[in-house]
């Protein structure tokens, strides 16, 4: 198995990596949306792309994922938002990949944009509080990451 996982960079990396446990036996790589100092286990592995802000590069952003996916072929794609995630899981699910989502753990009673998309897009739907079940009555509570 081969696992694309997708972040903005701060507390989505963070939350991420905190999910290392269960993709660290599989073969993996990163995309990442800002160039940043990577840690040991990223180096090597690690793509980065535009910082889109809900304008014009999520198009580019589009593109990159269709590059990055078609290159890397990966078997599921894993993502805790936010930027890239929506237009990932949009290649992804053209691709057949399946998307797996985990709501940042700063949305305790509303949820994100990106959470509100990725509910639509994702195959399976995490969130991490048990205040946002009534807004993802098919997803998952599986806690707080961190």
């Amino acid at each position: 198995m081969k696992i694309a996982i997708v972040s903005s960079c701060g507390g989505h990396l963070t939350e991420v990596r905190c999910l290392r446990e269960a993709y660290a036996g599989h073969d993996h790589f990163y995309v990442v949306n800002e160039p940043i100092a990577l840690p040991d286990d990223m180096a090597g592995r690690t793509y980065f792309i535009r910082h889109a802000e809900r304008d014009w590069r999520v198009l580019a952003n589009l593109v990159e994922a269709w590059r990055i996916l078609r290159r890397e072929r990966p078997s599921l794609l894993l993502s805790t938002g936010a930027g890239p995630a929506v237009p990932f899981a949009i290649v992804a699910r053209w691709l057949r990949i399946p998307v797996v989502f985990v709501e940042t753990m700063t949305r305790v009673r509303r949820p994100s944009l990106t959470g509100r998309l990725m509910y639509l897009l994702a195959d399976d739907f995490f969130y991490q509080w048990t205040e946002l079940e009534r807004h993802f009555p098919r997803g998952r509570c599986g806690g707080p990451l961190v």
